[in-house]
């Protein structure tokens, strides 16, 4: 039984939860199956209880169990969870899209409003309809018609004859074998890239960008449309040139019978076909069934002919001889010749047929307008190759055993030859000493010859160029549209919108034809035939290649339903289609590499923010889980030593000198992580967008780190704090030195903050980490000087209502771009971690830095880079920063002005007192700054021995630096005025009485601490005198980090020492190593 609770919350959304339950089961759409629908209620007996659960009865009958179901309740009436549907992992703006509940709403104890929850969860967002009939082809028309018209192109008609007369039967085979493995095992390529999800418009674009990322796919996108548009008028101009052939039969011609022939007839064709593409798709079609139609008799009139036989004398003479023995034989072998400048070979004939078995995309550039692009894809494609594949063996085989490779056209031969052996005749005919017309080698006509009716194959070279033509025209635009929604090149959405309900690219048919339109003027485009079947080459290279890359990245979203591929077999198809561009033309090869290579480094520049979960991006975790599970393997070595810094910077936006400076030292060769404590507990769509947030800040200052974020709801600050250093990294990438603000608020903060600090240096210590702490003369955060554009509202994001804020699988304006974590626009100011504010703080390290003096020399360099500073910073009303605070503010990312890094190596902390400022010099900011190196001496009489040793170190160590002071009166006592600037910093934290419990000590400097660490605190003062004597007109200080003893100095007196050494000086780092050895002379 039910409580009153969850009958209460089953009974509030039953009317509308059995309304939906109607609509999915009416969802035509949704599913291939029909469901009947059958009133529940009408089934129910009366007086039945409608809480009853189903019965499992047993009939004998069929010995099974059957559920009766009469009384039940859907299931989303008793539960929350949503059942798999394909609506759940649409892409948003494709349409049809439906969000199931949130992990908070399925795991928090909160309940939302029925109805807003079963909006969010089952509300389908439907893109806009346009007008009109769809029009979605299947295999057959779709595919499987286009690649044939593609593949039996002019080349059937006009160069396999001559193939044959040059290779010979048997090598011709190889030939048209050695072709089709390439187009076959391109096919089997990208039949499994087809079948790896869903496939929308822009066919081989589509594949590749999605397959390897943008930067190909963009590359191949572009070049694919401009050799697509150039095609359109090639395959235009055959037509023109068949068209002059058959006029000069008939001795006429239009205007001049050249050229200008070609640019009247070529025109008026593209028109007619640029008429074809806007009238739609479906005409599209049944033009090109008609061409098929015409294809097809011309092949059946030249089969036909072969069978029959010669018609008369004349055809003998010009060398159809019909089937006979003597002629297989005699062209079985190679007879390889020199033409048009060539001295031909197997590979170079090879070259000059591959254009016959291209077009095997035809239909895959089509993918938009497939019913199933999946299923249609490899079934059409492969069985139009296997079409192919056996009529140029079938026709190949016929013209070698029925045609001679050389005949004169003596008819008087051949009427004086009755008597005389065939092979005899077949001799004479073929003896013209170099000079014969007709033959294999010699008659591009020779199919005409041996068919029956000679103007049916001049139909089938009609039908090939105009269909190759009209498939370019509208496979071109389309990929363009793809292109252009894709915003991978800037200017070009333009050609992104569609019209109609089919959405046709009707701008990109005007373009293309443009540029058709363009090189048909020419009129003469041999030159550049053998670059567009390089470009076409590229592509198919990529296909084979995207599958090996996916393959062998062992990524689980790889996962073809076509199953007849092999990661090995698509990399023997990129090689071969490589080797295949160099065999056709060397130099176009290295033509086409180059505008592969310049594309991708173009869009690789302008880094599109499009998320395609390409193999690019599986491949490059591959690489980061191998290289960091391998340098777990390798033994750590003083000369491989990094600084892998954790710098304790909140939100970076916040205190960007900090971010800057620690950029600084690792320059994105060791690592950097900032980390963030935030307050409170949040849900996890607020990590996500903190995380966002930092890393494009990092994006937007080109600095290269990661974020990692803790929060206090394990206990305090504190905690959190031990938490990042702890688990922050991963292996040995992992940090070794904590970097924070200097805290300038210590002596008016609370005491809690001031306790957290100081056992932040403790905590860093005890995990064996470095410590390093940064003061800048005018302070590190900016949180209240700049204005944040980019602000998370925390609370906003923790409510239910706002589920659409952060998205979960896609953005709604771009799937693939990062969401915009304060979509409406809030600018509340800055908050303190808690309430509607933003979420900022570790704790802090570090007071405002307001108190900028506004008369402060404003920054020489206010151009370049300054442009883009002002950019990026702004104040709190979005104007730009004043001079003298954008100066502080980018500190670091400016040359510093010439002068000393100061180091002041007093302990032997490893040497990293002395490598980070080593890093530091080597820093363009710092080009013009030399070191200087301050050291202790040990005892006054040993300054010279001491001075000789440490140069004799640095020396070693190869450590450039241009003076060396050795101090030889440390112990000395300080002065008077020191002294009281001390008990100056020290008065608000002397015990006014003396009867102070011993837990509360801590808090305040007592007499018997001061008495305890006396020397020491001398030692800090008599710093003090000296860093004011020769550090204070210095470029940068660092400084070894005094040990703060646990339970023996407290942490007023330890922030007192640091305040002594840094108070109105240069930016100063105190630094302490983890007494390990970070530097070695030894090679």
């Amino acid at each position: 039984p039910m409580s009153a609770r969850e009958t209460s919350a089953t009974m509030e959304g039953k009317d509308d939860t059995d309304t939906e339950l109607q609509d999915l089961l009416s969802d035509k759409t949704a599913s291939r199956f029909k469901v009947a629908r059958v009133s529940i209620s009408d089934l129910a007996p009366a007086g039945r209880d409608r809480g009853e659960v189903s019965r499992l009865t047993p009939t004998m009958e069929h010995n099974s169990y059957v559920y009766d179901t009469r009384n039940s309740k859907s299931l989303a009436q008793l539960t929350r969870e949503a059942l798999p549907r394909a609506e759940h992992y649409r892409d948003i703006i494709q349409g049809k899209h439906a969000c199931r509940p949130t992990l908070e709403e399925l795991h928090e104890a909160r309940f939302l409003e029925k109805a807003k929850r079963r909006q969010s969860t089952y509300s389908i967002l439907s893109r806009e309809h346009k007008k009109g009939k769809v029009i979605k082809f299947g295999w057959l028309e779709g595919v499987y018609m286009r690649c044939l018209l593609n593949i039996w192109g002019v080349m059937l008609f006009l160069r396999l004859s001559w193939v044959i007369g040059q290779a010979g039967i048997g090598w011709g085979i190889a030939v048209i074998c050695l072709a089709n493995i390439v187009t076959l095992f391109t096919t089997l390529s990208m039949s499994a890239v087809s079948t790896n999800g869903l496939i929308e418009g822009g066919g081989i674009y589509y594949m590749i960008s999605r397959s390897l990322g943008p930067e190909f796919g963009g590359a191949i996108g572009l070049m694919f449309t401009l050799a697509n548009s150039v095609a359109v008028s090639m395959y235009i101009v055959g037509f023109c040139e068949s068209i002059q052939d058959v006029l000069r039969m008939f001795g006429t011609f239009i205007l001049d019978n050249g050229t200008n022939d070609i640019r009247l007839i070529g025109s008026v064709t593209l028109v007619g076909i640029l008429i074809l593409a806007f009238v739609g798709m479906d005409w599209v079609t049944r033009t090109q069934m008609c061409l098929l139609v015409v294809l097809l008799f011309s092949q059946i009139d030249f089969v036909i002919g072969t069978i029959l036989g010669p018609k008369n004398n004349v055809e003998i003479a010009k060398g159809f001889t019909g089937y006979h023995l003597e002629v297989f034989k005699e062209n079985l072998q190679a007879d390889y010749r020199y033409f048009e400048g060539v001295d031909h070979d197997f590979f170079s004939v090879f070259s000059v047929f591959f254009p016959a078995v291209t077009g095997i995309v035809a239909g895959a550039n089509l993918s938009g307008d497939l019913k199933d692009p999946s299923q249609a894809i490899p079934k059409g494609t492969l069985l139009a190759i296997g079409t192919t594949f056996f009529s140029y063996i079938a026709y190949a085989i016929m013209m070698g055993g029925c045609m001679l490779r050389d005949a004169a056209g003596n008819v008087t031969l051949v009427m004086e030859s009755e008597g005389l052996p065939r092979a005899e005749l077949y001799e004479q005919l073929g003896d013209c000493n170099g000079t014969c017309r007709y033959g294999l080698h010699n008659d591009n006509q020779a199919m005409e010859l041996a068919s029956i009716w000679g103007p049916l194959i001049y139909g089938g070279c009609f039908a090939a160029t105009l269909s190759s033509a009209i498939a370019s025209l509208v496979g071109a635009p389309r990929v363009l549209q793809a292109l252009a929604k894709d915003k991978l090149y800037p200017n070009i959405e333009f050609f992104a919108k569609g019209y109609g309900a089919n959405n046709d690219p009707a701008r990109g048919y005007i373009l293309v034809s443009c540029i058709a339109f363009g090189c048909i003027l020419i009129a003469q485009l041999n030159a550049i035939a053998p670059l567009l079947s390089n470009f076409f080459l590229a592509a198919y290279a990529l296909i084979n290649f995207s599958v090996f890359h996916a393959s062998i990245s062992k990524c689980p979203g790889w996962r073809p339903a076509f199953k007849y591929y092999n990661a090995w077999v698509s990399l023997v198809g990129t090689l071969l289609c490589i080797a295949v561009m160099f065999l056709i033309s060397w130099w176009t090869a290295l033509v086409t590499f180059f505008v592969v290579i310049t594309l991708y480094l173009y869009v690789s520049y302008r880094k599109p923010e499009v998320n395609w979960g390409s193999s690019t991006q599986a491949q490059a975790y591959n690489f980061a889980l191998k290289s960091a599970l391998d340098l777990n393997r390798v033994q750590e070595h003083v000369k491989n030593y990094r600084p892998q810094l954790l710098v304790l910077s909140g939100l970076p936006r916040a205190r960007p000198p900090l971010i800057d400076f620690a950029h600084l030292i690792t320059k994105g060769n060791s690592l950097l992580m900032c980390g963030h404590v935030m307050k409170g507990t949040h849900s996890q769509r607020v990590y996500e967008a903190i995380s966002q947030k930092a890393y494009r800040w990092f994006d937007q200052h080109r600095i290269k780190a990661f974020i990692s974020i803790a929060d206090e709801s394990s206990g305090s600050f504190e905690t959190a704090s031990q938490s990042l250093m702890q688990i922050a990294g991963l292996g040995k990438l992992r940090p070794n030195t904590v970097l924070m603000g200097y805290k300038s608020d210590w002596q008016t903060c609370p005491r809690e903050e001031l306790d957290q600090y100081f056992s932040l240096i403790h905590s860093a210590l005890d995990n064996y980490l470095a410590v390093a702490i940064l003061r800048m003369p005018y302070g590190l955060d900016y949180s209240s000087v700049l204005q944040d554009s980019d602000v998370v509202m925390v609370s906003s994001l923790d409510k239910k209502d706002a589920e659409d804020k952060i998205r979960r699988n896609q953005s709604e304006e771009n799937p693939g771009l990062t969401t915009d974590t304060n979509p409406d626009g809030d600018t509340e100011g800055e908050g303190d971690g808690e309430g509607d504010g933003e979420v900022d703080g570790d704790g802090d390290v570090e007071a405002p830095a307001d108190q900028v003096p506004a008369d402060m020399e404003p920054p020489e360099v206010v151009s370049g880079k300054g442009k883009l500073w002002a950019e990026l910073y702004t104040n709190v009303e979005g104007d730009p920063l004043a001079p003298a605070v954008m100066k502080e503010l980018t500190h670091f990312r400016r040359k510093q002005e010439k002068g000393f890094v100061d180091v002041w190596w007093l302990y032997d902390d490893g040497g990293l007192t002395l490598l980070i400022p080593h890093i530091l010099s080597t820093r363009s900011q710092f080009a013009d700054c030399k070191l200087r190196i301050f050291s202790l001496a040990n005892r006054k009489n040993q300054l010279d021995r001491d001075q000789r040793n440490l140069a004799a170190l640095l020396s070693k160590f190869r450590i450039d630096y241009s003076d060396l002071i050795v101090i030889p009166d440390i112990t000395k006592k300080a002065r008077e005025q020191t002294r009281k600037e001390f008990e100056k910093l020290i008065e608000n934290f002397r015990p006014h009485d003396e009867n102070i419990p011993e837990e509360e000590e801590k808090n305040y400097v007592m007499e018997s601490e001061l008495l305890v660490l006396a020397e020491k605190t001398n030692r800090h003062m008599r710093l003090r005198e000296l860093l004011l004597e020769y550090s204070r007109e210095s470029t940068f200080v660092v400084m070894t980090l005094p040990m703060p003893r646990k339970g023996t100095v407290s942490a007023p007196l330890y922030l007192a020492w640091l305040e002594l050494l840094t108070r109105d000086m240069p930016p100063y780092l105190i630094l302490r190593g983890n007494q390990t050895s970070v530097l070695t002379y030894y090679s």
